[in-house]
């Protein structure tokens, strides 16, 4: 699971990392926030507050939060990988606790930006204004502070490729032990 703040680059990673490593599967999360212009219409499942929950009391979550600030909802459904595949998750730090607290074998790899204003700058890059940037930025120094104790893994995206084979060489890792373990 590869979680951390918003503007780290965690969805730029993940998607390098699915390029390296086919025997992934990336859980599509689902959100009631509008699409951002240019973003992918597969990059979430966009749906309506009220089918979003809807979805929360049928259990249909995995893990699930309100974002501080905006108050769109976000949540990781509860699916299945196809056989012979691992479940990616690309989450934050809220729903990395409660996937840790339901499933304790999770490998969890935290996502830090090089900098403040490398973070900052990728926000701003995603449309977001200036008060947006600060907020994301305050809460991401704490989330990251939080999210260092309970990281399994911590990857710095400084450079997306040396990124990406750091986040493939942590997942091989654990998949070889695994299977160790199985045997």
């Amino acid at each position: 699971m590869v979680f951390g703040p918003g503007g780290v680059g965690k969805g730029t990673l993940v998607g390098r990392l699915l390029q390296l490593r086919d025997h992934l599967w990336l859980s599509r999360s689902w959100t009631t926030r509008p699409k951002r212009p240019g973003e992918p219409a597969d990059a979430y499942v966009f749906v309506s507050r009220d089918e979003f929950m809807r979805r929360v009391r049928e259990g249909g979550f995995l893990e699930w939060t309100e974002f501080p600030g905006n108050g769109q909802l976000y949540g990781t459904p509860v699916l299945a990988a196809p056989p012979g595949h691992d479940i990616l998750l690309e989450i934050e730090l809220h729903g990395a606790r409660q996937v840790k607290a339901a499933y304790p074998g999770a490998v969890l790899v935290m996502v830090k930006a090089p900098s403040r204003e490398a973070q900052a700058e990728r926000l701003r890059r995603r449309g977001e204004d200036e008060d947006q940037v600060r907020r994301r930025i305050a809460v991401g120094e704490e989330e990251q502070r939080q999210g260092a104790r309970l990281a399994d893994h911590v990857v710095v995206n400084d450079d997306l490729e040396r990124a990406a084979h750091e986040l493939a060489a942590i997942v091989d890792l654990h998949r070889k032990c695994q299977k160790t373990e199985q045997r």
